[in-house]
């Protein structure tokens, strides 16, 4: 089989990113993840792609200031050198303009830390609680243009603790994205070459 070349982009520390790295290292799964891409030189994630052996460059958003079709025409040019067919965000914190979302449309995908369309944007968790929720999770989807609003791909739920805080559902949620987003990546592959 062959596999399908994914670029993964972070912003952090990429834990979903390892979650990837690790899932495309088995047999059967439909991709191979070819570079870890940043948007922060300093990110800890690239070191730990390294670390792995995948290769992991920075296109470091600080000289292009605020024209961010800018920087990503420099980050598509990179992925074209690479011939990557796909993009997995993983807590990459930047909205991405019209144009880059135009170009990768139906290759490009996102895990978000909660049941979309419930909840879009940041601070997801402490949403969920002061809205008494007894479930949340998380939602693996396509990128379009408008924020968090793509076709969902998977979701899997988390239920709300009744001493929960952010951060301790924050960390449940996530162990529930490392094991989504490999799983909704390898079926949105899968389905996009049937």
């Amino acid at each position: 089989m062959k596999k399908a070349r994914v670029a993964v982009f972070i912003s952090g520390t990429g834990s979903n990113m390892l979650a990837l790295i690790e899932a495309a290292r088995t047999p059967d799964c439909p991709y191979e993840v070819v570079c870890v891409l940043s948007n922060k030189p300093d990110a800890p994630g690239l070191s730990h792609a390294r670390a792995l052996g995948v290769e992991a460059i920075a296109v470091d958003q600080t000289p292009f200031g605020k024209n961010r079709e800018a920087h990503e025409r420099a980050i598509h040019a990179e992925l074209g050198i690479r011939n990557i067919a796909w993009i997995a965000l993983a807590g990459y914190m930047r909205l991405l303009t019209p144009w880059f979302v135009g170009q990768w449309q139906g290759r490009l995908i996102n895990i978000h830390p909660s049941l979309l369309p419930k909840y879009p944007g940041l601070d997801t968790h402490r949403r969920a609680l002061e809205a008494g929720d007894t479930k949340t999770g998380c939602t693996v989807h396509h990128v379009v243009a408008e924020m968090d609003a793509g076709p969902i791909i998977d979701q899997a739920r988390v239920p709300v603790l009744e001493d929960d805080t952010p951060e301790a559902l924050a960390a449940r949620v996530l162990e529930a994205e490392h094991a989504l987003y490999p799983a909704a990546l390898a079926r949105a592959i899968l389905t996009a070459t049937r």
